[in-house]
């Protein structure tokens, strides 16, 4: 392509999208690093109690059913 046959306006053309793919890009970029730092906060969840003994009742169960079969 040769920028040289090129009209005034198809230049202005040109500009004006290279200047919108650099905003979306930018918006892009900064969409791409806010969901980079959701998924690095290393928060564990909280479980409660009555949680963690009913999962506890629910495996014994399975290792005593697996037993007998």
């Amino acid at each position: 392509m040769n920028i040289s046959v090129l009209t005034p306006q198809q230049l202005r053309r040109a500009a004006t999208i290279k200047e919108q793919l650099d905003s979306l890009a930018k918006e892009l970029r900064r969409l791409l690093d806010a969901a980079a730092t959701d998924e690095g906060t290393g928060k564990k969840r909280a479980m409660s109690a009555a949680a963690r003994m009913k999962i506890a009742a629910a495996q014994r169960a399975r290792w005593a059913k697996a037993k007998r079969g």
